[in-house]
């Protein structure tokens, strides 16, 4: 409601989704080449010893969309951005930051969760889907230098593996994650009260409740799409 009304200045949310995914955006893709670089090494030789060297490509595909990415890109967001909105939020809430916000007449959880939630909610997939592409062209480096997978039957294992359905169950989730990121932080630090030690201790907190909820969720969003 508060993001409909009107009353959120989008200039705002244009600051948190720079803070939220811009900022966030080398160290996924990093982490997003690296795994999959490591799941080819582990299954390139071993496809390769039983003639099934053309799969590779699309096994590696299905993973990455399917799971790595979105979870990966989600994980690395939450442990890097999740934290400073709590930070942030806990911090406005123990120099009652919050309370002059309130004096205002300004609605203080629209005004504090819903530009980061908006952001994270669009950005998130964005950074999921060249994550995606970074870890499909990552693979596809690794398989040529390390079996000397042509370039051509990697690509053509990708496009014969994947479906529509993979791609936009990946968008579902990375959207699910954003929002699950930004709420769960957002309302950690929202309830935080005493001083700096607290503020601490909600930072320790939001990544370890946004990591559970957004793990229940991937199972769940898996449970009903893939079972």
């Amino acid at each position: 409601m508060y993001i409909c009304s009107g009353q959120m200045r989008f200039k705002h949310a244009i600051t948190q989704a720079a803070l939220i995914s811009y900022d966030s955006l080398l160290i996924s893709l990093s982490i997003s080449f690296v795994a999959a670089a490591v799941i080819t090494i582990q299954v390139s030789k071993q496809f390769l010893m039983s003639g099934a060297d053309s799969y590779i490509g699309g096994t590696l595909a299905i993973v990455i969309i399917r799971e790595i990415a979105p979870a990966f890109v989600a994980l690395s967001i939450g442990a890097r951005a999740g934290t400073a909105i709590s930070a942030e939020i806990a911090n406005m809430q123990v120099t009652e930051q919050v309370d002059a916000i309130k004096t205002l007449k300004v609605n203080p959880i629209g005004y504090y969760f819903a530009p980061r939630i908006l952001s994270a909610a669009i950005t998130v997939p964005m950074v999921t889907i060249i994550a995606e592409l970074i870890g499909i062209l990552g693979g596809l480096v690794v398989a040529y230098i390390t079996i000397g997978l042509h370039p051509h039957r990697y690509i053509n294992s990708v496009w014969a593996w994947l479906a529509l359905k993979d791609f936009y169950i990946s968008i579902l989730k990375a959207f699910v994650f954003g929002i699950l990121i930004a709420d769960v932080c957002a309302t950690q630090g929202y309830e935080t009260s005493g001083g700096a030690k607290e503020v601490g201790i909600s930072t320790t907190q939001a990544a370890i409740k946004s990591t559970i909820y957004m793990l229940i969720a991937d199972f769940i969003i898996n449970f009903v799409f893939y079972l």
